[in-house]
This record gives C-alpha cells, structure tokens and sequence, in this order.
C-alpha cells in the first residue's frame, strides 16, 4: 500500500473513534438527564441544602438579689441578598447614596464612597449573601431597618440579618471564674455555674434549612418546616453583688501589698451553707490581677496550721487529748526519727498546755499531743478525720472538685514521720472551700453543711426547682468537744497568734495558718514559697458567717496568715456587720443586758421593730414615724421618733448613731456625695445638722 492510502486509512480510523467517542458521550448525556435525572437532581440538592442545629438562648445566671452576672446578648451579621428580583435597578440606583451615607455614620469603619461603592460591586456580582457588617448590636439593626431600602422590609430590599448569642458577665470579673463558661463545640470545657447547671441553662436546640452558596456559605431558607429552639431556664444564685465587690477588692490590696502569686476568699452563711462571695485572683504582670482559675474550688494543698482543730478534735472526741495537758515543746524544737520538727518562733516557749500551743500555732506542741494520743494506732487518727468527712469532696455543684487527700498506714507515702507532720497540716491536702466547710460545722453547732452557690431554678418568671441547704453530716462531735474548740478559736484572736484581728464591735474566731509549699516533691527547691491562710466565723458567740482567706507565694511585707490573709477576713466581717442591722443590734442587745450605760442607736422604724422582735429584746414603741432612735433602760429599750424632715431639702438631715446602710440611704436621698470612713454607727458627720447644702456637696461620715 502506498504511503498516501496509509495516511487515508490513519485518518478514518480516528475519524471514526471521534464519532463513536461523541455517540458515547451523547448517550451517557440522555441517560443522566432523562433515565436518572431525578436521582442525581435529588443528590445535587442533598449536597446544596441541608438542616442545621440552632442554638437556644441560654437561661440568665442571677445574683442573690437578682441582678445579672451572666446573661446572652444578641449579635447580629449583616448581609444583603443583591440579587433579589424584587430589588430593581431602578430602587437600588435610586437609594444607594442615602443608604451608604446612612451605614458609614452608623458603624464609622467605611466611608460613604466605600460603602457605595462595595454595595454597587457586589451587585454587579449579583451576590446573594453579601457581608455588610459583621456583629452588630441589636440597637444597631434597630437603626438599620430604618435605612432607605432596608425600611421596605426583606423581601424588598434583600436585608439579611442573621442573629447569634454572645455571654456577657455585666460585673466584669466579679466572680468571673465561678460563674464559668461552656464552649460549645468541647462539652470538656465546662467552667463554674455555666458548666455545673449547664443541663437547666442550656435549653433545647431547634433546626433550620440552610442552603449552601459560593464560597461555602450557608444562608437560612424559609420554609416553614424549621423548629424554633427553646431558652433554657434562669439560675438564682445565692452570691451578694455587694460583698463579693468587698471581698474582690480586699483580697486584690492584700496580694499586691505582699507581692502574691494568688490567692482566694470564701464567704459562706453558716447556717445553711450557702455562698454569699467567692474570689481568685492571679497574678499576670507585677501589678494586675485577674480571675484566671478558681482555686477555692479545684486546687488542694496541704492546708498547715488551720488542720491543727481537726487533729485536735479527733482526739478530744475519743478523750485521748486533754486541752489542760502540758506539753514540753522543747523550745520549738522536737526530733522525730532523722526529721526536726521546729516553730515559726523557737526558743520562746518551753512547757505550755496544749489549749496555749494551738492559740500560738506551736507545731512542736500540737504534734507532740498527736503523737502521744496515737503514736502506736495512728489508724484510729485517720478513722476520726474521716468521721469528719476531711476524706471526702464537697459535692459542690461547680466542675472540677478534687477528693482530698488523706492516706493512712500502709499505703504509699506514709513513713514514721507522717502522724506527727499530718498533724500540723502537711501529708493531706483539702481545697480551701472543703476546710471552710469543715470550720462552718464547727460554727452551725456540728452540723456540716453542703456549699451551695444556687437557691432555686426559674422559667418564665416561676420557680421550677428549689435547692434547699443540704446537711452532709447532722453532728460531727459531742457537745463538749464543740464547747472547747470554739473557746480556743474565739482565744487564737483574743490572746493567740491572730490578736490583729479584734474587733471593736463583734468577737471573730478562728485559726491562723503558714504553710510552707511544696516544690516538684521538695520544701526547698529553688527557695522557700509560703502558703498564708486564715479561717473561721463571727461574731464568735452567735455564727452566722463564715469565712476562708489563702494567700498563695507572698513575697514581702510578712509571710504570716494574720498579716498576709487576716486583714482580709476582717475587712469583709466589719463590712457585713455595717450593712447587717440584725448583727449590729445583737451588739446592742449585749451592750443592753450587761451593767454598762445605756446606748442609743438609730435606724428605719421597720428594721429596728423587726430586729428587736426576732431578738427577743423587751421594747416600747413611744410614737410613729419612718425613722426611730433607741434608748436602753434597766429592762427595755425604748422606741421613740427620729424627725427627719423630708421637706426640707437643702438642710442636711442627723443621721448620727444610725447604721450604714440608713446613713447612706438618707444623705444620698438629699443628692449629697458620701463618704465613708471606719465601720458600725455614724458617729461624727462633717455636715452638721440642719445647716443648708447644694444638691452635689460632699459629706464625710465618721462611723465607729
């Protein structure tokens, strides 16, 4: 063949794989659109459309007086579908200016030539989801559907706003950490409130049809098949706004005076253990602190000297210890095997009984008790901590809790050494909010309470679940054991190692506490680093409150638990007694029945009746009016009016002899700025009485 009819047959081969090619081709065409069109038509909108999860709105997290500590604000992008036939050229060309001019004023981060511009570019796209702001406020797409062309409504001018819920804590970092956090998309981060109550805040999910458009985003579609999500319920707590803010700043002065790591307070109500203030600061730089972890609730460390009541009691209760026993402390310093046991202070106590070694804190003294009671069945020791539940976790309603720890003879760790060290708070570890509880019990007359940080549970405005206080234990001890460690915690502040911390108005009990903390297994790597603490209650005859103060790492101006963590026990005490009229009157009632002179206090007529009646105080009620003064005679007390005229504006009112709280109430009520020096009763006022003042002017209150 020749070379020429080679070429001809070369090319009606590939002429003809073309066209068996193209037939193939056509056929597989007429099978997809017409055999299976409607199986690749239904994958192809599977693939576009798809039902999400909206997330509800989470229920608020009120305070004990029903003010917000966290709540969902709503944000909002803002999109606009360009391409919508019911958006004409006409209408569009006609607005554009005007809208531009309208959203550069409102969000100021383009001009109007930019807005206009971008608006004009995106339509020329015809975009149907474009991006016009991204988290707007809710009074910001107020204002937006008021615009030239969003004012038509959706459908008209293809505004889009599409909302999502943000947490905001409205107090800042007041007990920031506590009421917590969840992250939506990692159920293992699950902070404080948010995550302990999660199940009632969180509502219940609902579902929407979504398209999917260019560039992967999702736009809602409206087909009225779509389930609405349902809020979750609102949690009561029983924290109080005002003494956490005390409680927050006291401890914050406190670490930066001493140079602290960090630090924590607990302010619980002795009767039903309930949490009325909590506060963890750490350290990010020489002079701010934040709440970063909360380690009242989650971080266990050997507690020191505060554990020396309960190494006591476990002995006072099987009668093995005798407070009046004497104890030669060998001045301060005591061998125990190949370890010396030492006081903060040697050489100045010798012989002293075992009452006096625990209200100055003496190691050697406490340990020495201990170890006599129960050298030979140190088991028994850890069987009576354990009847006081030091063993065990709080149960408190916050994640993260850890099991304190307490081993006993034979497990790892323990040697011959760990009675006596166990005995003055090393070789156990407890959270500060499990030694609180175990100092409350003390104080509520040996019943322990459960710490709870929520009363009850709401939906629409009604109550749905209560959280009653819980008793862990009805009775830790006897009596007796209860009498004698209450008077040697009321004796560690009177005549003990915490006599810093007396008060004018109302006895505090207590126990001071100085640990040394333990580095990567060792006391003495790289320096040593201090644990301060105090805990206890007041007023010391009648509890109602009590309290835990730690102090982590401080640096300078004293290491000691009086100086570094009492100052801010007692801050918050004489805080809560000014603004308790009930605290305040029990002093009176003492100050009524005893041979001392009468006194006199001052204060609202419904307050004072009500205090004087739940006291039991004998009284007679000597006229009306919306304020009254007091007098103590021999067997009563005398009501009598206290004239405050309320016409008389600019006179300044006497507001001597009476509480904060009514001072404040008063004075601010006749528009004059307030300041407040000392606790208790108004006892000199810059002002005088009845002098003339402007609306503004500044008044400086004395209290005693």
């Amino acid at each position: 063949m020749s070379e020429h009819g080679q070429l001809r047959v070369r090319a009606m081969l590939v002429y003809f794989g073309v066209v068996v090619f193209a037939i193939a081709i056509a056929v597989r065409l007429f099978q997809i659109q017409l055999v299976e069109g409607d199986k690749w038509r239904a994958k192809a909108e599977s693939v576009s459309t798809t039902w999400r999860t909206v997330q509800p709105e989470r229920g608020h997290i009120y305070s004990e007086d029903g003010r917000l500590l966290a709540t969902s604000v709503p944000e909002y992008d803002v999109r606009m579908d360009l391409a919508t036939d019911a958006l004409t050229d006409e209408r569009f060309n006609a607005n554009i200016d005007s809208l531009a001019w309208h959203l550069a004023n409102l969000f100021a981060d383009r001009t109007k030539e930019e807005y206009r511009r971008d608006l004009t570019d995106a339509r020329h796209r015809k975009e149907r989801y474009y991006l016009v702001k991204r988290r707007a406020s809710h009074t910001q797409v107020q204002a937006l559907r008021t615009f030239p062309l969003y004012r038509d409504g959706r459908f008209k001018s293809g505004l889009v706003t599409e909302k999502r819920l943000v947490r905001m804590r409205p107090f800042g970092r007041l007990a920031s950490r506590s009421v917590g956090y969840v992250l939506r998309d990692s159920s293992a981060l699950a902070i404080g409130l948010e995550g302990g109550y999660n199940k009632w805040l969180s509502g219940v999910t609902g579902r929407r049809l979504e398209r999917r458009l260019a560039g992967g985003v999702w736009m809602p579609i409206d087909d009225g098949e779509g389930v609405d999500p349902e809020p979750g319920s609102d949690v009561h707590t029983t924290i109080d706004v005002n003494l956490q803010d005390v409680a927050d700043a006291a401890l914050e002065r406190q670490l930066l005076k001493h140079g602290a790591q960090y630090g924590c307070v607990v302010v619980m109500e002795v009767a039903t253990g309930y949490i009325k203030a909590i506060s963890n600061l750490t350290r990010v730089d020489d002079s701010t602190y934040v709440e970063a972890l909360n380690y009242a609730v989650g971080e266990a460390t050997e507690p020191g000297s505060t554990f020396k009541l309960a190494s006591l009691m476990v002995g006072l209760e099987e009668g093995l210890i005798n407070p009046e026993d004497t104890v030669d402390t060998n001045r301060g310093r005591v061998r125990y095997y190949d370890r010396i046991m030492k006081d903060a202070h040697e050489d100045e106590y010798e012989k002293v009984t075992v009452r006096r070694a625990f209200e100055l804190s003496l190691n050697t003294g406490i340990s020495l008790a201990v170890t006599k009671a129960y050298g030979k069945e140190p088991k028994k020791f850890i069987e009576g901590l354990k009847r006081f539940h030091l063993n065990e976790p709080t149960g408190v309603m916050i994640p993260g809790e850890p099991a304190p720890t307490l081993r006993g003879p034979g497990e790892k760790g323990w040697s011959g050494v760990s009675l006596p060290w166990m005995s003055i708070g090393y070789e156990v570890a407890l959270t500060p909010m499990q030694s609180l509880t175990f100092y409350n019990a003390v104080a509520n007359n040996g019943r322990m309470m459960q710490p709870q940080f929520v009363s009850h549970i709401s939906r629409n405005g009604r109550t749905t679940e209560k959280f009653e206080p819980r008793v862990l234990n009805e009775r830790i001890c006897s009596d007796k054991t209860l009498v004698t460690v209450r008077g040697m915690l009321r004796a560690v502040v009177d005549t003990g190692t915490a006599t810093n911390l007396k008060g004018a108005h109302f006895p505090i009990a207590g126990k001071t506490g100085t640990a040394q903390i333990l580095r990567n297994g060792s006391y003495k790597q790289h320096g040593l680093s201090y644990q301060a603490s105090f805990v206890g209650y007041f007023p010391a005859d009648a509890p109602k409150y009590s309290c835990i103060v730690v102090v982590n790492g401080p640096t300078m101006s004293g290491i000691y638990g009086n100086v570094v963590a009492g100052p801010v026990f007692k801050e918050i005490a004489d805080k809560i007694y000014s603004n308790r009229l009930e605290l305040q009157q029990e002093t009176l009632l003492a100050q009524t029945t005893g041979p001392r002179s009468p006194v006199s206090m001052s204060g609202s007529a419904s307050d004072l009746r009500t205090a004087l009646e739940g006291l039991g105080v004998p009284f007679t009620l000597e006229g009306e009016g919306e304020w009254m003064t007091t007098e103590a005679r021999d067997s009563l007390v005398a009501v009598r009016p206290r004239k405050i005229p309320s016409d008389a504006i600019d006179l300044v009112p006497n507001v001597l002899g009476m509480g904060l709280k009514d001072a404040l109430y008063i004075l601010e009520n006749r528009g004059l700025h307030v300041r407040v020096q000392g606790n208790g009763m108004v006892k000199r006022q810059s002002l005088p009485p009845g002098t003339r003042a402007f609306q503004g002017s500044t008044i400086v209150i004395e209290l005693t």
